[in-house]
Order: C-alpha cells, then sequence, then structure tokens
C-alpha cells in the first residue's frame, strides 16, 4: 500500500525547491557578469600622493580612458573614495581642483596594453617606515593600508568577482633618510614590509614590485644609504625592479610637479610591463 504523504510536507518541499532554483539562478547570473580584476596596489609618500599635482593640470583623456580604470584610494586625514570603488579621478584636499598623482598615466597605459586595471591607492605625504608604516603587526600605516585593501577588496569579491593583485608600485623613502640611524635601518624595515606583503597579504613571492627613487631630494643627499638600499633590494631579487626621479620635472626640491608625475607614472609602467613578461 502506497505511504501517503501529508499534504503540508509536499507544500514545504515544493517551497524548498522553488528556493533552490531561485537561488541558483541567483548565482549563475553573478558566474555570468562574475570577472577577473587586475589590481594594482600603489602606495607610499608624497610622491605616490601627488603632493605637487595641482589637478588644474589633470592630464586630458581625449580617449576616454578614465572610466575604464577602476580607483579607490585613501589619503590619512585628507582625502578618500570613501570606503568604495570608484573611476580614476582627481582626488580632494591639496588643491581648489584636487591632486593627482602617477596612478592617472600608469593605469591609462595600462588600458592602451590591454589590461583594464584596478588602482588601489594608499599614501601620505611626510611618512617614514620608521615613524608612521612601521612593521607588519605594529599598527602603523602598514597594517591601516593591509586593511583597507582587504575591505576594497572584499566589495569586489561580493559582486562575484575574483580579484588578482598584479603588483606593488611603492614610491616611499625620503622622510626615512631623515636621520642617518633611520637611513641605515631602512633596507631592513623595506626588506620587512616588502615580503609581509607578498607571502602575507598576496602569497605571491613572484609578485612584481617597482620601486620609485628619489635620489634628489635634500635628505637622501646627505643620508645616500636609502638609496642604496633600495637599489639592493631590488638587486637581490628578479621580480623587482626601481625608476629613477633624476631629470623629471619637479614643483620644489622635494615634489614632482603635474608633467614630472606623468613622466613617472609612464616609467613606472614600463618598469612594470618588463617585469609582468617573467613574474607572475
Amino acid at each position: 500500500m502506497p505511504v501517503r504523504i501529508p499534504k503540508k510536507t509536499v507544500m514545504l518541499k515544493n517551497k524548498l525547491h522553488v528556493v533552490l532554483i531561485a537561488l541558483i539562478a541567483f548565482y549563475s547570473v553573478i558566474s555570468a557578469h562574475a570577472k577577473e580584476i587586475d589590481l594594482f596596489v600603489m602606495a607610499g609618500q608624497s610622491n605616490m600622493m601627488g603632493y605637487g599635482g595641482d589637478a588644474s593640470f589633470y592630464p586630458a583623456d581625449s580617449e576616454k580612458l578614465d572610466g575604464l580604470i577602476g580607483f579607490y584610494w585613501i589619503a590619512p586625514g585628507i582625502s578618500s573614495s570613501k570606503g568604495m570603488w570608484t573611476h580614476m579621478q582627481p582626488q580632494a584636499g591639496l588643491f581648489r581642483k584636487g591632486h593627482f598623482g602617477l596612478e592617472v598615466s600608469f593605469a591609462r597605459g595600462l588600458v592602451r596594453a590591454g589590461i583594464r586595471p584596478y588602482i588601489f591607492k594608499y599614501s601620505l605625504g611626510s611618512t617614514s617606515l620608521a615613524k608612521n608604516w612601521l612593521a607588519p603587526g605594529q599598527h602603523g600605516l602598514y597594517d591601516d593600508m593591509v586593511a583597507e585593501l582587504r575591505k576594497a577588496i572584499l566589495l569586489q569579491e561580493k559582486l562575484g568577482n575574483k580579484v588578482k593583485i598584479r603588483a606593488l608600485i611603492w614610491i616611499q623613502g625620503e622622510s626615512d633618510a631623515e636621520t642617518s640611524e633611520m637611513a641605515h635601518e631602512y633596507r631592513n624595515r623595506l626588506n620587512k614590509l616588502l615580503r609581509n606583503f607578498r607571502e602575507r597579504v598576496v602569497k605571491n613571492p613572484r609578485l612584481p614590485i617597482v620601486l620609485g627613487l628619489d635620489e634628489q631630494h635634500p635628505w637622501v643627499k646627505v643620508n645616500p644609504v636609502v638609496v642604496e638600499s633600495q637599489k639592493q633590494i631590488v638587486a637581490a631579487e628578479a621580480c623587482q625592479t626601481f625608476t629613477s626621479m633624476v631629470g623629471l620635472q619637479k614643483a620644489d626640491v622635494s615634489h614632482l610637479a603635474p608633467a614630472g608625475l606623468v613622466a613617472h607614472g609612464k616609467l613606472v609602467l614600463e618598469a612594470y610591463l618588463k617585469l609582468s613578461g617573467k613574474c607572475i
């Protein structure tokens, strides 16, 4: 004799079936629209931030590329994208029309190279590893940056996107040349930071890293061991390189002018593309 299933049980099963179908459809839509995000982390002090980058001279975008570039930024205590992804643009805080850094020409160059970049920028002027960024786990700017980076990545993952960090661009070091003691500790401090970022944050020991060197900063001229340390770090590994600011237009003794920032972004782009061919 066949077993009679209560009507309520049948109705419950039907409802569960409908819910299951809806969930499958929902995640199918997400999967269909999901994409792989090529994320570039750009961090450092004033010449990363664009302290001399008056947005009155923001580079013209005749090709309409800025709308194709994802952008998430924070300059602690100055301005941010308010915890949201937006598109490439000047950032508020330093000039009447805002400021910009090397990220503009760098990212536009990536688009021209067939890459749809997402830029995460975390920067603040006059910051040293010794006093401000500190070592991983010491609750300095580095730890704050990593926490903010994870928030930015999570926003993309919630959309169903897969995030791949493609490179770290690090423009910093001048403030660690303030004293001889700080300068001589710079190599050790920067090595720890870069190693942590590769191994613990990105989990890719071959992550391309580009260091931006400012050989002309007054403090660096007194304590050139900072630049020497940067070059030694680069020489020690195949997936690291550096760019020089020698010959780039400056707004003052410390900061690149708008034209200098644009030129530097192109140099960083060239450096990254060379690394990307051999480092993944």
